[in-house]
């Protein structure tokens, strides 16, 4: 509880306790007012001072002013009236301040949430120098320099790991409770815990670029892109209440006024009384508050389980997803590419293996690193020169004198080496020497053991579409898609025929519905934009993943794409039913108002509890299962 919390509260329980002794003590004439009035001022002078600010920044109808117009209204109609019951006009105020209390425990209860959640901000890092280890903060530590990690510590920055083994806990990263096995040469990334072995890691990021530093400036900010149920609520409000301050005014006036022309009793005591109370009803309190609340609440639910959604409008989005594409390499395999047979002409095996792996040297694609560790030998960089990657046909370099070329049957054709007729299907790596073909090297891919379980799942959660894109020949992209159970497939694509490929599911998908593209995030940052909603998945460590995409999955497990859709709909469905009952209470209790069925009391009930029952409700989006 934080010191405005304990606050209100002191004065909550200062003013129950008031009114409870002035309704036992025997008090009458100017000295009730006095007291009641007093008791008042203690537990709403807050909102009497936010309803003056209000007016003065000309923010005029708002929930504070509604409470202020209605419980002043009390006090004056008991004074007109003379009845001396000024105990409406404090309980309306009491009960209110009590409703906005327990709303900031639960907005408090979320951030709180959050905060530990994602409290994975390191605040100090053991940095080696000559003159031996030395504390400094995260932010002094430059790329290059070496710091030490010894077990129960949190891994400040990202880097590599060059002496030691250990387990690192990754939960707080990617909701995952087992535990990552690393040694000498695994990369690590910030914000886990180290929990055995003591390590040396050099760093590859400063802090500010580091894997930590992203995930708190994306959630820091997702609150403030806001979802079309949220703007709408925004919108409602500012239309909303000066509507029903002006049928409040019409209430107290026309009525009577009628009555008068009529010759009859005009009772203006009454329909003040009706209007004042058709004030406390229509107070939009549980829609402003629950609205947001739940989407906060679910934001934090995906952030606990590895998912960082960038806002509430891709969260909304997310809900309606009914097409997913998918990028096949890191998405629904593992990307971990081996050499499964080696067919060569004119030289060994073993030397088309090496010009592959030196051509491929300066490479970081999964094809290049298999080809590397299938060559298995330390590699002289300074032998290879004119290095160029060409996107989506391979790679061309020079070394031993001779022009190399790697990459796929176009690299071969642009380099006029011919391809013999006969070769076996599958994915295969193409070698030219000076133009002339030299070999080929076969290459498989492995599918992640989740990927087909996930999208039956997504299937039955209501993906009427599943398709992969991938750059693979026709063999190969066929092989995975009935492997994993895509509905369609396109082989063959370039980075740019995937953008098209995406546009044209785009086109032909129902307007309302959503389109999301799944990627690894690494080379997908065109498609990730360009879909209604990109998803990046295995996003540790990656800048592409969390700048280009719109939702982030921590974990490279298909299974959190099941995760994030149920999460959205979850907290979307919480949202239709707070906004439907809220309404519907509301309204029915504003004609039962006007038509002088319900008093103050029903009123105060009607709105401290729809408020208490809405946000309640809400809430329930921060514990949404996996």
């Amino acid at each position: 509880m934080n010191k405005k919390q304990k606050k209100l509260l002191f004065r909550i329980l200062i003013s129950f306790a008031l009114t409870a002794l002035l309704l036992v003590v025997p008090i009458s004439g100017v000295y009730r007012f006095i007291c009641y009035f007093a008791v008042y001022l203690v537990i709403g002078f807050d909102i009497l001072r936010k309803a003056a600010k209000g007016i003065l920044n000309g923010r005029v109808f708002d929930e504070n002013f509604l409470m202020s117009i209605a419980t002043l209204g009390a006090f004056a109609l008991a004074i007109y009236t003379k009845s001396g019951d000024y105990l409406e006009g404090v309980a309306v105020m009491l009960f209110y301040c009590t409703g906005e209390l327990f709303q900031s425990f639960a907005v408090g209860k979320s951030r709180k949430s959050i905060a530990a959640l994602m409290d994975i901000r390191p605040d100090r890092a053991n940095l080696k120098t000559e003159n031996g280890v030395v504390t400094v903060s995260p932010q002094e530590i430059r790329a290059g320099d070496i710091i030490l990690v010894d077990p129960g510590e949190k891994v400040p920055l990202d880097g590599v790991v060059l002496k030691g083994a250990s387990s690192l806990n990754t939960s707080a990263l990617t909701g995952e409770s087992i535990p990552r096995d690393v040694s000498e040469g695994d990369e690590v990334i910030s914000g886990c815990v180290n929990m055995t072995g003591a390590l040396e890691v050099r760093v590859t990021k400063t802090y500010e670029d580091s894997t930590v530093n992203k995930i708190l400036e994306l959630v820091s900010s997702a609150s403030s892109k806001k979802s079309r149920f949220e703007a709408f609520i925004s919108r409602f409000a500012r239309v909303y209440t000066p509507i029903v301050c002006g049928c409040a005014a019409v209430l107290a006036l026309v009525p009577p006024s009628v009555n008068m022309l009529l010759s009859l009793p005009a009772g203006f005591d009454i329909w003040l009384y009706r209007a004042l109370t058709f004030l406390v009803v229509s107070c939009p309190c549980a829609l402003v508050i629950s609205v947001p609340l739940s989407f906060f609440a679910g934001l934090g639910c995906a952030s606990k389980n590895g998912i960082l959604i960038k806002g509430s409008n891709y969260l909304e989005a997310l809900s309606k997803t009914e097409y997913m594409v998918f990028d096949k390499t890191g998405t629904l395999t593992k990307g971990e590419f081996s050499v499964t047979d080696i067919v060569s002409f004119g030289i060994s095996q073993e030397e088309l293996l090496r010009f592959a792996a030196y051509c491929e040297c300066a490479s970081s694609h999964p094809i290049a690193q298999s080809l590397k560790k299938a060559y298995g030998k330390s590699i002289n960089r300074d032998a290879v020169r004119n290095i160029k990657e060409l996107a989506g046909r391979g790679v061309t370099a020079e070394a031993d004198g001779k022009v190399i070329a790697v990459g796929n049957a176009d690299l071969m054709e642009e380099a006029g080496a011919a391809i013999p007729s006969s070769l076996p299907k599958g994915n295969s790596v193409h070698v030219a020497l000076d133009g002339v073909y030299a070999g080929y090297l076969l290459i498989s891919d492995t599918v992640k053991e989740n990927s087909a379980n996930a999208l039956g799942l997504l299937k039955k959660a209501g993906i009427k579409k599943t398709v992969m894109l991938t750059g693979d020949n026709a063999f190969e992209a066929k092989r995975i898609s009935d492997t994993v159970g895509t509905d369609e497939f396109k082989s063959g694509l370039y980075p740019h025929q995937k953008v098209e490929a995406v546009e044209e599911y785009l086109l032909q998908k129902p307007k309302r519905s959503v389109l999301a593209f799944v990627g690894d995030g690494i080379n997908d940052a065109p498609v990730l934009s360009r879909a209604d909603v990109g998803i990046a998945m295995g996003g540790m460590g990656s800048d592409a993943a969390i700048e280009a995409a719109d939702v982030v999955l921590m974990d490279d497990d298909p299974m959190q794409l099941v995760s994030a859709l149920k999460i959205s709909r979850k907290c979307v469905g919480i949202v239709y039913g707070n906004i439907a009952f809220s309404l519907l209470v509301k309204f029915s209790c504003l004609a039962l108002t006007a038509f002088g069925v319900s008093d103050m009391w029903f009123a105060i009930f009607a709105d401290v509890g729809v408020m208490i029952l809405a946000v309640l409700n809400a809430m329930r989006a921060f514990y949404i299962k996996k």
